[in-house]
């Protein structure tokens, strides 16, 4: 019985550990290339000031919009197939449409291409769910949060490598060596994670009305569903032409795509430095309050960034960003965690990263179209007053909780 059980432990330990490099690679490879997607369509055509930012908010934030089409199915079929072979889908496409990225020559073939890598998506989440089923119980909230430092610092040192990729080799060598690392992936989690799978019949699958049916919070699950839209749009509003206001700041000269890389990934050096305090404090205090704070910390760290002169400044304040950051989508997770059944989590979590993805698509255009009739920096002034109404739209529901 203890040698039977030392296989388990090295069985999901192995699991684990290839899930691990998958999930960081899979942030990594994304994050290298996603700062630059503006310099590089730039370079496709010759664009007016409008049609750039407008191509650079699309190719963006269509990734998030087949996404978000697409996440309630590939949720249904993990739940009939197994975790492992969406994470095998995911890896592979990527792999793929990343890839090909690197040899487009038209900037509807990125957007097109992107589409697809949006469609079939899904290796971090996948994963997550995946260890989750196979690790004891007594190790799982370790194994959870190693795996968000996976992501957490995947997304960090991306737009850094990206930076310099891209700088001394040029854009397109970005996404070809994106494309290899996720097919790195895919092989290494083809051979080496095991998954012990027990798949649940269509028939038996609850639908989606029914799940909300016998729920007893509703208002708090819908608001937290919006909460995780507008939440997710402040934070991706400047992503795609982050790199077109770095270039403005530095007035055209000195290396710009090092420099977009560094400012891009200081919300994730904030981020890494807190989240698991965070995490902590949440746990001994209301998800609610630390949320709230968040969303008000966030509003008066995006006005500021109107006024910059300089990517120091930018940096800085993004860094800032990343502090405050760090409380509010796992608040929001977690306050679903406790008001939604435990035999609803798959469903109700799918259609949360519905919703995420969808502040994906909203966030890019808003600040893609902001950017274009007014400038860059009123980008930030847009996005503080969509933070600001998510604070006062969730005070309706989160009062009710914060004093039962």
């Amino acid at each position: 019985m203890g040698k039977a059980a030392t296989n388990d432990s090295r069985v999901w330990k192995k699991s684990f550990l290839t899930l691990w490099m998958g999930c960081f690679i899979t942030a990594l490879g994304y994050s290298m290339t996603m700062p630059f997607i503006s310099l590089y369509i730039d370079t496709l055509g010759k664009f007016s000031t409008w049609q750039l930012n407008l191509y650079s908010g699309v190719a963006f934030s269509i990734t998030y919009f087949s996404q978000a089409i697409v996440s309630p199915f590939w949720g249904s079929l993990a739940d009939q197939k197994g975790r492992k072979l969406m994470c095998l889908r995911a890896s592979g496409v990527m792999a793929c449409t990343i890839f090909l990225v690197g040899t487009a020559q038209s900037v509807w073939i990125v957007i097109l291409l992107r589409f697809l890598q949006g469609a079939f998506s899904g290796y971090i989440n996948n994963a997550t769910a995946l260890m989750a089923g196979e690790t004891p119980h007594e190790r799982s909230g370790q194994v959870m949060g190693n795996l968000m430092t996976a992501n957490v610092t995947g997304t960090l040192l991306g737009p850094l490598f990206g930076g310099l990729i891209a700088g001394s080799l040029g854009y397109r060598i970005t996404f070809f060596i994106t494309g290899i690392l996720m097919g790195l992936v895919f092989i290494l989690t083809n051979v080496y994670v095991k998954e012990h799978f027990i798949p649940i019949p269509a028939k038996k699958m609850k639908s989606i009305k029914k799940i909300f049916g016998e729920l007893e919070n509703k208002g708090l699950i819908i608001t937290m569903f919006l909460t995780t839209l507008l939440v997710q749009s402040s934070l991706m509003s400047i992503s795609p032409i982050i790199s077109l206001l770095v270039r403005q700041l530095m007035h055209g000269y000195g290396n710009i795509s090092l420099v977009s890389g560094i400012v891009a990934a200081m919300p994730g050096f904030g981020t890494l430095l807190v989240a698991s305090r965070i995490g902590r404090l949440m746990d001994k205090t209301k998800p609610e309050r630390v949320l709230l704070f968040g969303l008000l910390i966030t509003t008066v760290v995006f006005i500021p960034m109107f006024f910059v002169t300089s990517p120091l400044q930018l940096g800085i304040l993004r860094f800032i960003l990343g502090l405050s950051s760090a409380a509010m989508l796992p608040a929001v997770q977690t306050i679903l965690t406790v008001d939604v059944p435990s035999e609803a989590f798959g469903r109700i979590f799918s259609y949360n990263q519905s919703f995420q993805a969808t502040g994906g698509v909203v966030g890019p255009l808003i600040g893609s179209l902001v950017s274009s009739v007014f400038n860059y920096q009123s980008v930030f002034l847009v996005t503080a007053a969509l933070v600001l109404v998510n604070f006062f739209v969730i005070l309706r529901f989160i009062p009710l909780r914060m004093h039962r």
